[in-house]
């Protein structure tokens, strides 16, 4: 057990059964899918016998078996599923079986408490089965209605705006079921409670394991722009190849965009057309270790994503001692502190892009190594240990202060 789990002000209670009720979940890397096994297997760490109920992505292996996540052995109860049309990745358990899916694996886990990371079908189906049981819910958000909407072809564009209207009722209809609900930033709070009848909801940060990371302060030897994440619309990166092919020629930089997903293609083909496929690696989808390499190797981390509850990548970055420069959109500027350990530049704007990330490219090395070191400073407010800590304590029905990290302060008041 390590020292930071020693410190933890539930040590010696006793051990949970906790359900996690996961719309997404491995083999998907997104940041929810991440989230959800950084916590499960911070929980199993600490001794809790851990459940998540997830889609099957294959539908070959349904039913329940334990896996291996994070290090960590957890109950996986896998649900068949379908693929939503017009995603790519997105699936989803039969709505009409929900209920009693989850009936069935209530009764059979008997869990302390429900940890719903959406309200999508399964959130739904144990937030009213649960209840019904007594059990505590707890509910966190990472869902827009209008990212999910992007892929929703089938649905005519004059109906978009009742159908996100529809979506947002829909959360809030699972989420007053919660005794309480969070997101990761004060900022998603608020989007949250702007759009639903939901009140109180708590920001609490989706934490990362910061010693898992090498915050390398030396300086590299090219100058390498890093993008970390899933290539989908709401990230923009065709934003940033188009920034990076009006960067002046004598800074030589070069793009390296980690992840995969469905633009890929297509991000290939900009980069050809741009004249720049010399300077642009897509990397594909890669393992942790591949991906620590990846920020290791930056000079400068790129987030141009218009859609953020949080950015685990962004987190990761910084752990990893990078500068950021970042859209000004959601939750990005909760983490990057403009002329503190970054900038921010407008959204969608290319040229304003481009010339931030110049302004990181061209610092002085002194001022570059403040920005660096101000990235760690910032990123150590997210240790996963407290946000263990925060949900155990919700999981034992026991108070949980509503205020803010100070990071979280810092970006309600800008």
């Amino acid at each position: 057990m390590t020292s930071a789990v020693r410190r933890s002000p539930h040590e010696g209670k006793p051990r949970l059964r906790i359900l996690i009720g996961a719309d997404t979940f491995w083999p998907q890397i997104n940041g929810a899918a991440t989230f959800i096994a950084r916590l499960a297997a911070g929980l199993a760490e600490r001794g809790h016998d851990v459940h998540i109920v997830a889609p099957s992505y294959s539908n070959k292996k349904l039913g329940t078996m334990v896996e291996v996540h994070e290090g960590h052995k957890v109950t996986l109860h896998r649900l068949y599923s379908w693929r939503w049309l017009g995603h790519p990745w997105l699936r989803f358990m039969m709505p009409w079986r929900v209920k009693q899916n989850s009936a069935r694996i209530l009764d059979q886990v008997k869990p302390d408490v429900i940890h719903f990371q959406s309200h999508i079908i399964i959130g739904r189906g144990m937030t009213i089965e649960g209840e019904k049981r007594g059990i505590r819910l707890v509910g966190t958000n990472h869902f827009m209605p209008e990212n999910l909407l992007d892929h929703a072809y089938i649905i005519p564009k004059f109906l978009r705006r009742k159908a996100i209207q529809a979506g947002w009722a829909a959360a809030g209809r699972s989420f007053m079921r919660a005794a309480w609900v969070t997101t990761p930033t004060r900022r998603a709070a608020e989007y949250l409670e702007a759009n639903t009848l939901v009140r109180n909801v708590v920001a609490v940060s989706c934490g990362i394991n910061a010693d898992g990371y090498n915050g390398n302060l030396e300086p590299k030897p090219e100058n390498l722009i890093v993008f970390l994440g899933r290539l989908s619309d709401e990230k923009q990166i065709d934003k940033l190849i188009r920034a990076v092919a009006i960067l002046d020629q004598a800074l030589d930089a070069k793009l390296e965009i980690v992840g995969g997903g469905e633009l890929e293609g297509k991000l290939r083909a900009l980069a050809v057309s741009l004249g720049i496929e010399d300077r642009v690696t897509l990397t594909g989808f890669v393992d942790q270790e591949q991906l620590r390499e990846a920020l290791q190797r930056g000079s400068v981390f790129a987030m141009p994503s218009i859609a953020e509850l949080q950015s685990i990548s962004t987190m990761e970055a910084m752990a990893s001692g990078l500068p950021v420069v970042a859209a000004d959109a959601m939750a990005l500027p909760h983490l990057v502190h403009d002329g503190e350990n970054g900038f921010l530049f407008e959204p969608g704007n290319v040229d304003d892009l481009a010339a931030k990330l110049t302004q990181v490219l061209t610092l002085p090395a002194d001022e570059l190594l403040k920005f660096k070191k101000e990235s760690l400073a910032i990123v150590a407010d997210h240790d996963i240990q407290r946000t263990l800590d925060t949900f155990e304590s919700m999981y034992r029905g026991e108070e949980v202060a509503a205020a803010s990290s100070s990071s979280n302060k810092k970006e309600s008041a800008s």
